[in-house]
């Protein structure tokens, strides 16, 4: 095969030499660069044309050589003539290339383009009279890269570092030519700057000739960087243009020490009272939060318990009060990094009631009863008796005391602004006197029948309670049916007969004197009579004997009409009628009718009596 090869090189030289004499010229355009994606087909054209001859030439031969950017070996891996094509054996290209020609130029179709393509095509033409050319085209391939992954340093960086730290990392894998990595801070991009950003790139190759880019930002971080979101952005050539994606934004966590504390009540909310439990929380600026100690203005050598940021009294008293201070621990001797808070805790002690517990006062005096209890805020008063509010102010002034004086007084004091703070008082007043009979001042007279049973009633006041008891004239027959006491009255009643005129005599007495109420019954014969003739009863059996005469008489026409049209009775010359066939109308008959009224006059009388009563019935009297 060499040999064959080295004989037709010979022979290509002596037929330039013969014909070197002719004057001739070939043309070849081709593209100085196409670029393909990876996996792509890559479609190579060469164009070529003869000129300074008479005509074409019937013989061209072209051939297809390729060689890598920056190597001066090249390898050929087609070649074609009037009677053959050859593509070359051996090479990267022999099973993936194909070649067409025409009468103007000839085409190289690479399939399924590698990384490996990217090199210089040769296309060569020898029209042997007409002279030979050739030119070449740059063949590139492109590969898009992964997307970038961003990430974060796992740890916080401290603003107190002197030099740039690292604080992220950004990979882009698998791209073709090498792709670019650019920083941004808050979209905006990030330029390397001596003692404040630098940016570390590290480009790997693998051996399937993809490129890896790793790059590394270290920066200066500073306490604004808290809440600032850094990326990274990859740009990569693309065929005919450049093309970017960015990567997801990351947060860097920032250690800064504390400049400000704040110090406040959590719970509970609103005023706080004795018996609370209160939680003061405090808060700083310092990243990672530092723990806090807690301290008492008032004692601020006494170190308070407390948890993390937290502290908690429990059931707190009025000695409480004061302003808390908390520091973080980090900063202790810096007496400006501090929060404070006034915590005060109100108060409402017992209700003091005076006269205490219960007083004894005469009927018809004055008394004034106060009632206070000590408190951090303004309070309200209120008296209440049997439910009922009988007075508004801390004094209750009772004046002219009656027997309804007397009972349970209850003081309430409430705190308006803090409604749970309430307390209590009472006074029990008695009032102390004489009987107090009720309805002693109206004359009781009454009128009974006599055999009936009349029941009298007394009710009398009065301190000590007083008893009562019954003086009845006139009746043997009486007994006392009821009797009940309290602390301030007496009830009695008594069930007496009347058979003749009564006199009952109620007696009320206790230390304190002596009052009587008198009941006077007379008594009414009882009287039994025959009822008297009502007419209104007559009126009603007149009607019924009326009625009936009426249903006789009219039974007794009936009968005689019956007869007279029997023949059984026959009419006189008076009354003899001429009789016809013709059917009487309507229009004949003629009826006449009179009337023979009768005056009627009756009398009605009524007798009005009073309701009987039995002799067992009773009567009570008040």
């Amino acid at each position: 095969m060499a040999f064959l090869r080295g004989a037709f090189l010979l022979l290509l030289l002596r037929i330039c030499l013969l014909n070197r004499s002719v004057w001739g010229k070939v043309e070849v355009t081709m593209n100085d660069n196409l670029e393909v994606y990876l996996g792509d087909p890559a479609e190579i054209p060469c164009q070529y044309s003869f000129t300074g001859v008479d005509e074409e030439p019937s013989r061209v031969m072209i051939q297809w050589f390729v060689r890598a950017a920056g190597n001066g070996l090249r390898m050929r891996i087609f070649y074609s003539d009037v009677s053959q094509q050859i593509i070359d054996n051996n090479t990267d290209y022999s099973g993936r290339i194909e070649v067409t020609s025409d009468q103007r130029g000839t085409t190289l179709l690479i399939q399924n383009v590698q990384l490996s393509d990217e090199k210089e095509f040769f296309c060569q033409v020898n029209g042997l009279a007409a002279g030979n050319a050739e030119r070449k085209t740059h063949l590139r391939v492109f590969a898009p890269p992964e997307a970038p992954v961003i990430e974060a340093v796992p740890t916080g960086i401290s603003v107190t570092n002197t030099m740039p730290s690292k604080v992220a990392s950004c990979e882009a894998r698998n791209g073709f030519p090498k792709p670019n990595i650019t920083w941004y801070r808050n979209d905006e991009p990030l330029v390397p700057t001596a003692g404040q950003v630098n940016v570390i790139t590290l480009v790997s190759r693998e051996f399937r000739g993809f490129y890896t880019v790793q790059s590394t930002l270290e920066y200066k971080l500073l306490k604004d960087d808290k809440d600032a979101h850094f990326s990274c952005e990859v740009s990569f050539s693309v065929p005919g243009a450049i093309r970017t994606m960015e990567s997801h934004s990351i947060n860097i966590t920032i250690h800064y020490p504390t400049t400000m504390v704040e110090l406040w009540k959590d719970s509970p909310q609103g005023l706080v009272k004795e018996g609370d439990t209160v939680e003061l929380r405090c808060q700083g600026d310092g990243n990672p939060p530092p723990p806090f100690i807690f301290s008492k203005e008032q004692e601020p050598d006494m170190v308070l318990e407390s948890r993390g940021n937290l502290l908690m009294l429990s059931s707190v008293s009025r000695k409480d009060s004061g302003i808390y201070q908390c520091r973080p621990l980090d900063s202790v001797g810096q007496a400006e990094v501090k929060g404070e808070v006034q915590l005060t805790v109100h108060y409402l002690d017992p209700a003091v009631v005076v006269p205490k517990d219960s007083e004894v006062m005469l009927k018809g005096e004055n008394l004034v009863a106060s009632c206070n209890a000590l408190s951090s805020l303004k309070t309200v008063t209120v008296w209440y008796k049997d439910g009922k509010q009988v007075g508004y102010s801390n004094m209750l002034h009772l004046d002219d005391a009656t027997y309804e004086t007397s009972g349970e007084y209850v003081c309430e004091v409430t705190v308006p602004s803090l409604p749970s703070l309430h307390t209590s008082g009472s006074v029990h007043i008695i009032v102390q006197g004489g009987p107090q009979v009720v309805g002693v001042e109206e004359e009781v007279q009454l009128e009974e029948v006599a055999g009936r049973m009349v029941n009298l009633s007394c009710e009398a006041r009065g301190h000590p309670p007083p008893s009562i008891s019954w003086n009845i004239i006139g009746s043997q027959n009486w007994q006392e049916v009821m009797s009940k006491a309290n602390d301030h009255m007496t009830h009695s009643m008594v069930s007496v007969k009347v058979n003749s005129d009564i006199s009952a005599v109620c007696n009320a007495t206790n230390d304190m004197g002596t009052e009587v109420k008198v009941f006077s019954i007379k008594a009414i014969p009882r009287v039994t009579r025959t009822p008297p003739f009502s007419p209104v009863e007559g009126s009603g059996v007149i009607i019924v004997v009326i009625i009936l005469c009426l249903l006789l008489l009219a039974s007794l026409g009936s009968v005689l009409y019956f007869l007279h049209k029997k023949g059984k009775i026959p009419c006189g010359r008076s009354g003899k009628k001429e009789i016809t066939k013709e059917k009487p109308t309507k229009d004949d008959i003629v009826v006449e009718m009179k009337n023979n009224p009768k005056n009627e006059d009756a009398v009605l009388l009524k007798a009005v009596n009073g309701e009987k009563k039995g002799p067992n019935d009773q009567v009570t009297v008040v």
